[in-house]
């Protein structure tokens, strides 16, 4: 065992373990040191320390270090603990260690990372300095494992024994000296209070706070006529739905590796309790246990969780049936979902992704593929009880590789293609036909150029869009994309009225308010469709989208531009049920009749069609071709929202004062955006809509475009509102035309804040509960799939 206070200098080895170099933030500085000059020079490295948990007798258990140990020999410690090795990975450490000292060999589904503890200090007569980031993970079992089930490594572990957390914590609060010391009081006291919180729970405000939670969500019933469908076209629907659902199965897995286990348990104990029952029905909106209305705060813990009996994670023990874990996931949502290993950070995927060719980059850094570690492969692949030995564990130079997604989900995958295929082969439209069966190799290839422009050339009464698209869940680079399926009616008569927006698109940009050199001189006009949503699936947790703009693919959007799909029957439960409501209560008197559908809807059609116009493939300053996506990284999809809602009313402007729009819609337009902010705020300022339109709202509050009342509602200052929307629209512009990172960030520090004024607006807003968002029925479509 390599714990915090293991002394270097005493210990003989042919070959010193080497450790990697962070900084002081915890990030990789690409050196590595052999472990020896790491402590004399108090270089900043990592460890893990693991704590096995058992539910039933709320006991830890701990290990007694051994006796020849140079540190603490023959008291009691960690459950298992160690360094991370140089090119090595904390949860492929975490689960070596379990596996070398005790025996135990888990699944990474079994680990929960808890904290980061950094312990800074200075022992052996100054000799050893220990600056160690701490991953302290906890595995939580169903019961103690039987101590004749372990299999100890003499050389570190001596003996194993269960306590009570709470005599344990009293024991180091005491400094017991038969016990290593811990400072309980300090970082280290959340391993006790994590604990105490999940077994102390008090279940009657447990549950008032999720049916609290639920209340933000108005359940709406979203219907479409369908008797302008032929008994061919309902098969077809019939089949889409099934497919769709298939997108439902890949989605969950994207979130968290342990989530479609979670999701099973969850349903099949949902009549168990009332709070069972809530639990289930709030995980349903959000599709994972973290809230998107909370900024992603955990709502269910790993106690909530599914259990997995696993007979091979030790030697057997008779009359025992094996070890029973609880199916893990962190309280703090993953950055990368399930695209990346969760202990990667950027230093090591730019360190691997400068060593791959050109091609092996575009794959690292594209939408469809996740990425990997060869270190996790290796261990996974050893039988369960073989303890996997050293730290040279790499195939190659680096740990990293990526997985194209017909590969990683190819059951689901495979099992989509096939219904897509059937559902082609009975449409009755060329263009749908067409669709269906390139996106149905597309899913089998990896390769979605073709499919994608057969879905911005679809004309038919029946629309579908299917695949993976959006790449919100990715807040590592916003690379990687999820998969989703929206499945509609066309509206023939609302989609003809919306041509002229599409084709005015080259117009737009060429008067963008940025300068000329960024404009793009091949903008082509943007199909828009209109549809009554009948279905959708896959990424669609949480607040409901009423619009989307596809695809992102940069090179399609360079050659064909993009194409919109309207929700028109989305946008009007949205604005009845939700808009009209913030407006009645935060819209001052005499500008709240302003608030109208039309408008709503209008601003929603230019937002899409501003995804289409300015900067995405660029030219940076040293010449070299880019995307606006690939510089801005994570902050791009907050940057683009803001960009295609700013710029949208801006553009909107624009399009009246040439005589394409009535007039009348200057004022309604300006309001209804107004009251739009609180809705989209509301969402959340970790989701990328919500974090958007606070940029937009403090800069149009600073601007004095937007006014705060004495009776805390808010009215536009007509004579300010253009100038204001203007001076962002060119900001944000100027920014991604550039691929200006820096300047990205300071503007989403300065102004993607809660501020006083947005505070006021939503804590009125809470008081006289107006929902947040819907949260669709699909009766329609639940009648056909019987």
């Amino acid at each position: 065992m390599e714990d915090a206070a293991a002394a270097a200098s005493s210990a003989v080895v042919v070959e010193e373990e080497r450790l990697d170099v962070l900084n002081k933030t915890g990030q990789k500085t690409g050196i590595s040191k052999p472990r020896g000059e790491v402590h004399r020079d108090g270089d900043y490295h990592r460890a893990v320390h693991v704590w096995i948990y058992s539910e039933s007798t709320q006991e830890l258990l701990l290990q007694r270090r051994a006796d020849c140990k140079d540190s603490w020999p023959g008291q009691w410690d960690i459950s298992s603990a160690g360094h991370i090795s140089a090119g090595d990975s904390s949860l492929v450490s975490a689960q070596r260690e379990l596996q070398e000292e005790l025996g135990i060999s888990l699944p990474k589904d079994a680990f929960e990372l808890i904290f980061i503890y950094l312990q800074e200090c200075v022992i052996n007569d100054g000799k050893f300095i220990n600056n160690e980031f701490n991953d302290v993970y906890l595995v939580t079992t169903v019961d103690p494992i039987p101590l004749e089930a372990f299999t100890l490594q003499e050389t570190e572990v001596s003996a194993v024994k269960y306590i009570s957390f709470e005599e344990y914590r009293s024991l180091l609060v005491k400094e017991d000296p038969d016990y290593v010391p811990y400072d309980v009081d300090e970082q280290y006291g959340q391993l006790f209070e994590i604990i105490m919180k999940r077994y102390t729970e008090n279940t009657v405000a447990r549950s008032l706070s999720l049916q609290k939670q639920l209340c933000r969500y108005a359940s709406v019933s979203l219907d479409a006529e369908l008797t302008g469908l032929s008994n061919t076209d309902r098969k077809t629907l019939g089949l889409l739905i099934k497919a769709a659902k298939l997108m439902d199965e890949i989605f969950y897995l994207q979130v968290w590796y342990s989530n479609p286990a979670l999701r099973d348990w969850l349903k099949e104990h949902a009549s168990a309790s009332e709070l069972d029952k809530l639990k289930w029905m709030y995980y349903s909106i959000n599709k994972s246990p973290w809230s998107c209305l909370d900024e992603n705060e955990a709502f269910l813990t790993t106690t909530d969780s599914a259990i997995k009996l696993l007979p091979e994670a030790t030697k057997p023990v008779s009359g025992w049936k094996g070890l029973e874990y609880k199916a893990a996931f962190p309280m703090l949502k993953p950055p990368g979902a399930n695209f990346y290993p969760p202990d990667m950070d950027k230093k090591e995927f730019k360190l691997w992704n400068d060593s791959l060719t050109e091609k092996e980059q575009n794959d690292a850094m594209g939408f469809f593929t996740v990425i990997k570690r060869h270190s996790e492969f290796s261990l996974d692949s050893s039988s369960p009880n073989h303890a996997v030995h050293g730290t040279n564990h790499l195939m190659t130079a680096h740990d990293l590789y990526s997985v194209p997604y017909s590969k990683e989900y190819n059951s689901f995958l495979r099992k989509a293609a096939e219904l897509l295929h059937e559902a082609g082969d009975l449409a009755g439209s060329p263009s749908l036909k067409r669709l269906l069966h390139s996106k149905a190799d597309a899913f089998l290839s990896n390769d979605y150029y073709e499919s994608d422009i057969a879905w911005m050339e679809l004309d038919s009464k029946l629309d579908v869009t299917i695949g993976p698209y959006e790449t919100y869940e990715d807040a590592i680079f916003g690379y990687k994309a999820t998969f989703e399926a929206f499945i509609g009616i066309r509206d023939d008569k609302a989609t003809a009225q919306l041509k002229l927006f599409g084709d005015n698109l080259q117009f737009l940009e060429q008067n963008l308010p940025m300068d000329s050199a960024y404009k793009s001189k091949n903008v082509n006009a943007a199909p828009i469709r209109v549809i009554r949503l009948l279905y959708n699936a896959g990424d669609v947790k949480g607040p409901q989208t009423v619009a989307f703009n596809l695809p992102n693919d940069e090179r399609i959007v360079k050659d064909r531009g993009t194409s919109m799909v309207m929700l028109k029957n989305v946008s009007e439960a949205k604005f009845k049920h939700i808009l009209q409501p913030i407006a009645d209560v935060c819209i001052s008197k005499e500008q709240k009749g302003l608030v109208d559908f039309e408008s709503f809807f209008t601003h929603t059609i230019c937002h899409e069609c501003c995804h289409g116009i300015g900067p995405h493939t660029i030219t940076l300053p040293d010449g070299q071709k880019s995307t606006v996506r690939k510089e801005l990284q994570e902050l791009h999809s907050a940057l683009e929202e803001a960009k295609a809602d700013i710029v949208g009313l801006w553009a909107l402007k624009f399009l009246i004062n040439q005589d394409l729009l009535p007039r009348s819609l200057v004022k309604s337009m300006y309001v209804s955006f107004l009251a739009g902010c609180f809705r989209s705020v509301r969402f959340g300022l970790e989701e990328a809509h919500g974090k958007g339109q606070a940029l937009q709202f403090n800069w149009m509050y600073e601007k004095e475009a937007f006014i705060l009342h004495p009776d805390e509602t808010f009215s536009v200052d007509f004579a300010k509102v253009e100038e204001a929307v203007e001076s962002l629209s060119r900001e944000i512009l100027t920014i991604q035309a550039k691929g200006d990172k820096e300047a990205a960030d300071l503007l989403l520090q300065k102004y993607c804040k809660m501020t006083r004024p947005l505070k006021h607006a939503l804590e009125k807003l809470e008081s006289v509960q107006v929902p947040v968002d819907i949260y669709p029925i699909f009766s329609t479509v639940n009648e056909i799939s019987e």
